[in-house]
């Protein structure tokens, strides 16, 4: 990181961050260019490890990319506005960048995948088993090896 002074070393503010984030950005090796894609998510952060999953449908072109190579980059962000700094203007800003592998999750980790994906997005009181979704949806998981957050200002 360039700028040091504004990198988030501790693990519980970088989750805080996480926290506040509605979206991931799923960064992906294409075919002739790189692929991201918005996702909504699910995600656990337990001694200093974060796994974050999604759900997608079971075809289609990040499927077959993972599929590929399943390197896979996360980023999560949060604009808070612009600030003059008394000579221009700058973003103020909170975001994680994450790095991993796509696995594919079966069977009680794809509940819990979809569970988290649930109660991070605010349904904490609906039934994962009885989501119709469950059946049709695949649900990825990403463990994440390096993990890194960056603030300006906030």
């Amino acid at each position: 990181m360039r700028k040091f002074q504004r990198e988030v070393k501790e693990f519980d503010k970088i989750i805080d961050i996480i926290d506040k984030c509605q979206t991931v950005r799923l960064g992906l090796s294409g075919d002739d260019y790189p692929y991201i894609v918005p996702l909504s998510f699910g995600y656990e952060a337990e001694d200093g490890r974060l796994t974050v999953y999604f759900h997608c449908a079971t075809e289609g072109r990040k499927i077959e990319l993972m599929a590929k190579d399943d390197r896979v980059c996360l980023e999560w962000d949060i604009l808070h506005g612009y600030v003059e700094t008394g000579h221009s203007v700058t973003a103020d800003y909170e975001s994680v960048m994450a790095c991993g592998r796509a696995q594919l999750c079966e069977g009680g980790e794809k509940v819990k995948g979809v569970r988290l994906l649930l109660e991070h997005t605010g349904y904490t009181s609906y039934s994962t088993e009885e989501c119709a979704a469950l059946p049709v949806v695949a649900v990825y998981k990403v463990v994440c090896q390096s993990v890194t957050g960056k603030k300006r200002f906030n």
